[in-house]
């Protein structure tokens, strides 16, 4: 299920349509349903508010306005363990003053 700080891609007639981070997950009047705080990674961002059940944030498909819509989480890289051996490869290290 997507929780707060999560990434989804946001899918508008079985078709991806952007990517948001989930900032709150409050509960609604109606029991059962949730505001979702979705900030929209676009530009400018923009902040929506969308009234939506536990089964839509776990990815289950549903309406709005006859529109089928999709919250897909995406998943997170695992960062690297301490200890581990560091990636193959020579790694350059670029200079950014000028010598004169």
């Amino acid at each position: 299920m997507a929780t707060i700080n999560d990434l989804v891609l946001v899918h508008l007639d079985r078709k991806p349509a952007f990517y948001a981070r989930i900032d709150d997950i409050t509960p609604d009047a109606k029991r059962g349903w949730y505001q979702v705080e979705l900030l929209v990674l676009s530009l400018p961002p923009q902040t929506l508010v969308w009234i939506l059940e536990e089964t839509h944030l776990q990815g289950e498909e549903y309406t709005m306005g006859g529109r089928p819509v999709q919250l897909r989480l995406i998943p997170l890289k695992a960062p690297p363990q301490p200890g581990s051996p560091a990636p193959a490869g020579k790694a350059k290290v670029i200079p950014l003053v000028r010598k004169t």
